[in-house]
């Protein structure tokens, strides 16, 4: 029944991968307190190497990025030769694995910035989002910054910078995170972007900086080593807006142009369905764009594989069932039960 999971799958004349089973990018929180990789972080990937691909967690570009505990980070030698130990240990156990590229905006929060100059969290827009930090709810949320021109065309050079530093690392590409309401999202949505210059209020305008962090990164590193992921629907830190379908059609339709590894869809279940995209996300996007697609979102092996030999996308990423399985994989192959998620698992690294 899930065969087509089991087979191997051309990205493109650079990367291959052994399966179309990828491990979604999954925030653990596990860095030590300089952002920095650990060994047990590069024992935790390794056990998951028989996945086609590791996306890996979200991996933060500067200071200013930071949203959340102990993630990991890009910026600095240590954090590129920490990420180094983790590669050189999933390309030892045969697997392939790219860096998520992460700023969070304006679910940032200046807690974080010790090693940066900014004091504010950074937005299309001043526009807050209510609520507190994951795992730290003493922290509640302020009004973010909006970017200057020439803050724009720093990030920009910054996200470059970090795929440049992923490579270093050992990846063999990166993942932009343009999704999940985080600071590329935030410039995609009307109701986190009302800047009234180049960067808003049309689509064209509105999809500008994700169009220039991806052509800045490709640039860099080659469209063969660079995916992308999106929300077209707004669902986590996000307000949708029945003309966020524009901002998308015209994105999507520019995406469509460029030879990017992957598209992959942001979204915890996909089964929800948004009215401004006439169905499910995935849907829309399939609709709209014909290249390689991962489609996301509490399925299964079995619900996946149908998806996959109906068209609905290409590749199949899994998240909480890789926590609870290491060795996800093998045990789909084998048709074993799997352990079921819990989120005390998320107490550690196993």
């Amino acid at each position: 029944m899930t065969d087509n999971l089991f087979q191997p799958f051309v990205l493109n004349e650079t990367i291959t991968l052994q399966n179309r089973v990828l491990m979604a990018p999954l925030t653990r929180c596990m860095a030590d307190e300089e952002l920095v990789p650990t060994q047990a972080m590069a024992d935790y990937y390794a056990r998951r190497a028989e996945a086609g691909l590791i996306i890996s967690e979200a991996v933060i570009i500067r200071p200013d990025a930071q949203g959340y505990p102990n993630t990991p980070g890009l910026f600095t030698s240590a954090q590129i030769d920490g990420w180094r130990v983790v590669t050189d240990a999933v390309h030892h156990a045969g697997g392939k694995i790219f860096a998520q590229l992460w700023h969070t905006g304006r679910v940032a929060h200046p807690h974080f910035f010790k090693k940066s100059s900014s004091t504010q969290a950074l937005a299309p827009s001043a526009i807050g989002v209510e609520g507190s930090v994951p795992r730290m709810r003493e922290l509640t949320y302020q009004v973010p910054k909006a970017v200057t021109y020439d803050e724009i065309t720093q990030l920009v050079a910054d996200y470059s910078q970090a795929a440049s530093n992923a490579i270093d690392a050992g990846f063999d590409g990166v993942e932009i995170h343009g999704a999940n309401g985080y600071l590329i999202d935030q410039f995609l949505h009307y109701a986190s972007n009302h800047r009234t210059d180049e960067y808003g209020q049309t689509p064209e305008n509105m999809s500008r900086f994700a169009l220039a962090v991806v052509d800045g990164i490709s640039a860099r590193i080659g469209s063969d080593r660079t995916a992308l992921r999106v929300s077209p629907g707004a669902y986590f830190n996000m307000a949708g807006d029945n003309t966020d379908r524009a901002v998308f059609d015209y994105l999507l339709g520019e995406l469509e142009q460029r030879n990017l590894a992957f598209l992959h869809i942001g979204i915890f279940d996909d089964a929800m369905e948004f009215d401004y995209l006439g169905g499910r996300a995935s849907s829309y996007v399939r609709s709209v764009y014909s290249k390689t697609l991962v489609g996301v979102g509490s399925y299964s092996a079995e619900s996946g594989s149908a998806a996959i030999s109906n068209d609905k996308f290409d590749l199949l990423a899994i998240g909480r069932p890789f926590i609870a399985n290491p060795d996800y994989v093998a045990r789909v192959r084998a048709g074993e039960e799997l352990v079921a998620y819990s989120d005390e698992m998320l107490a550690s690294l196993v």
